[in-house]
């Protein structure tokens, strides 16, 4: 979806979908679609001929099934050398947890990231924190370094994307405040963990919630004043002492109980701090900020989108299309790849390509 959004060629090779819903129905915009068969040599053929003339392969099978399928990098590099082959899993194309089943927890889990998340013990984030952020968009970045290193060697290569490994990358600055002894390693005492009265989330007295943010010393000033902590300690080396968190948090979390989220968003948007209201899904379109950039849109029927990120100076009237491309017939996809009519008629009469 990033790639078509950005005004790629995308075609999207499907099979007959066993569940009650399509998962993927939301990133499906700016597509084309095709249906193949590819346990059939005839499926098969024709997924490695559009390969061809394709700048970019995304597969996301356990490791091994494309191989068995006749569509591995190996035999689709030796058809179009300048291809990128990016492979997409969970745990990696190596290693010993390679070939287990597994989702998005399991893979932050092993990675450490899971430890580090939630208030009272590991929480299960939503799917776009594994799945998206350290699979997909690690992914995005290692085909958009191939196809500039291909430019300057003509060749393409395999791109090996790990949900593991993206969630570990991003472990980084953590791993690095243990280096450093700035954290011991326990989740209560991580600076953004979200147990730090300057960094989490609270509730309001209308039960909605509010973001805090404040780790600068000026920030953090300024957030006391905001609640009326006049006789807290603002000083940086009191803000940094862990063990009058706890007890802070607490009575952070009682001022913010005193007042209606609307309340604190404007007291917040009157102050140089960083404070911001947590919005719902229904609440995001009408938000000024996401509305004066198109952040979110919502339709006549209330159907959101959200806009291409990020923006680029060259593209300033990027317009997405909210729908798939596809929808286009079979034989006009294959025809576009070379196919003749003859062909065609063939493969669909044999059933190894349907139009979806």
């Amino acid at each position: 979806m990033m790639l078509a959004d950005f005004g790629a060629d995308v075609l999207s090779v499907r099979r007959p979908d066993p569940m009650p819903f399509d998962p993927a129905a939301a990133m499906s915009r700016g597509k084309s679609a095709i249906g193949l068969d590819l346990r059939s040599p005839e499926g098969q053929a024709v997924a490695r001929r559009l390969a061809k003339s394709a700048d970019i392969f995304v597969e996301g099978f356990r490791p091994g099934v494309m191989e068995r399928l006749g569509l591995g990098p190996d035999l689709l590099l030796a058809d179009n050398p300048g291809l990128i082959y990016a492979r997409l899993t969970g745990w990696g194309q190596t290693g010993p947890y390679a070939k287990r089943a597994g989702h998005d927890i399991n893979y932050l889990a092993i990675s450490g990231a899971l430890d580090v998340i939630g208030e009272d013990r590991p929480t299960a984030p939503p799917g776009l924190l594994g799945d998206l952020a350290n699979g997909s968009y690690t992914m995005m970045i290692g085909v958009l370094m191939a196809l500039v290193e291909r430019q300057r060697t003509g060749k393409g290569q395999v791109v090996d994307a790990a949900i593991v490994d993206g969630a570990s990358y991003m472990l980084g600055p953590m791993f690095g405040e243990l280096e450093l002894g700035l954290w011991d390693g326990d989740p209560d005492h991580a600076l953004l963990g979200g147990r730090a009265p300057f960094y989490g989330v609270y509730r309001c007295a209308d039960e909605k919630w509010f973001s805090v943010g404040a780790i600068e010393q000026k920030f953090y000033a300024a957030t006391l004043s905001i609640l009326g902590l006049d006789d807290v300690d603002p000083s940086a080396d009191a803000q940094m002492d862990r063990s009058q968190w706890p007890a802070l948090r607490e009575r952070v979390a009682a001022a913010f109980r005193t007042r209606p989220q609307r309340e604190w968003t404007e007291l917040f948007g009157a102050v140089d701090s960083c404070g911001a209201p947590v919005l719902t899904t229904d609440e995001l379109a009408a938000d000024p900020h996401n509305a004066a950039r198109g952040t979110v849109t919502a339709d006549r029927e209330g159907v959101l989108t959200a806009a291409p990120a990020p923006r680029l100076s060259g593209h300033p009237e990027l317009v997405i299309e909210p729908n798939p491309r596809s929808n286009r017939p079979v034989d006009a996809i294959l025809a576009e790849a070379g196919f003749s009519a003859a062909e065609i008629e063939e493969l669909t009469a044999k059933k190894a390509v349907w139009s979806l």
